[in-house]
């Protein structure tokens, strides 16, 4: 893992996005501490002022600051998908290895599933399930970890297709071991570094969702600082006083950016092909 991180540095795209990941990370952590204004104070003097040495990055319609809520607005985010990504990573990638294992009719019906799953815009899944039982915590994590995990399932399936055909393979299954000790024992190793990948792929795609379903009503209610309520707050005042928008955007943008960095720093130090197709 040392050899791996040290590879990962090395390569100026994965210095990058690291620094901004752990620095979204840190900021996260401390911002409650370092925020200089009270995320609610509403102050109808400085509704829609400009950036200025008090108010940094201005303030927005009700007259917040905008600088402590860009600040505070990842928090929610990075928890919600913090908690759903390895969920999703860990059950799409148990089901895609055992898929992969079992081939035959079980290969077929529930890869058919999963295509069924993909053929429709997650927007459209997500919100019929947000609608029918809340914004809170507890639906949005299982929410987004059962839909960004089945994706996984086909990651998974297609480096478990490249590993179940190796002689150490049918040696396990001539010693009599079960499903499960082959999945865990001689599969889960070998597929683990595709898993880790995707893994951050899908945190960056589940962090957009996040924003986007605050955007559109159905994620973070107010006052709660986020950056996808930020910016569908601000979107209306454009025009003349922009920071409102630019502040969260720049904000979940350089998390999303430090992100795929990584991921794809990460894909090189373990030598994954991340444009190989799985197998149909």
């Amino acid at each position: 893992m040392s050899t791996v991180v040290r590879d990962l540095l090395s390569r100026p795209s994965g210095a990058i996005g690291l620094f901004l990941v752990v620095l979204h990370l840190l900021l996260a952590i401390v911002a409650p501490f370092v925020a200089p204004f009270d995320y609610r104070e509403v102050d109808s003097l400085l509704m829609l002022k400009a950036p200025g040495p008090v108010h940094w990055l201005g303030n927005d319609h009700l007259g917040r600051d905008t600088f402590s809520r860009t600040l505070l607005g990842g928090r929610e985010a990075l928890l919600v998908t913090g908690i759903a990504t390895p969920i999703a990573v860990i059950w799409g990638g148990f089901v895609g290895i055992f898929v992969g294992l079992s081939g035959g009719r079980v290969d077929d019906v529930l890869m058919r599933i999963v295509d069924a799953f993909l053929s429709l815009p997650w927007i459209l899944k997500m919100l019929v399930l947000i609608v029918t039982f809340g914004t809170s915590v507890g639906v949005l994590v299982p929410t987004l970890a059962f839909f960004y995990g089945i994706p996984v399932i086909r990651v998974a399936r297609a480096a478990t297709h490249d590993v179940v055909a190796r002689d150490f393979i049918e040696a396990a299954k001539a010693r009599g071991h079960n499903k499960l000790s082959i999945i865990w024992h001689e599969l889960f190793p070998n597929v683990r570094d595709a898993l880790l990948v995707e893994g951050a792929m899908r945190w960056s795609w589940m962090l957009l969702a996040f924003s986007s379903l605050s955007f559109l009503g159905f994620g973070v209610s107010p006052p709660t600082p986020d950056w996808g309520l930020m910016i569908a707050d601000a979107r209306g005042f454009m025009s003349f006083a922009p920071w409102g928008v630019l502040a969260p955007v720049i904000a979940l943008s350089s998390l999303i950016i430090g992100i795929n960095l990584t991921a794809d720093a990460l894909a090189k130090a373990l030598g994954i092909d991340r444009v190989q197709k799985a197998p149909i």
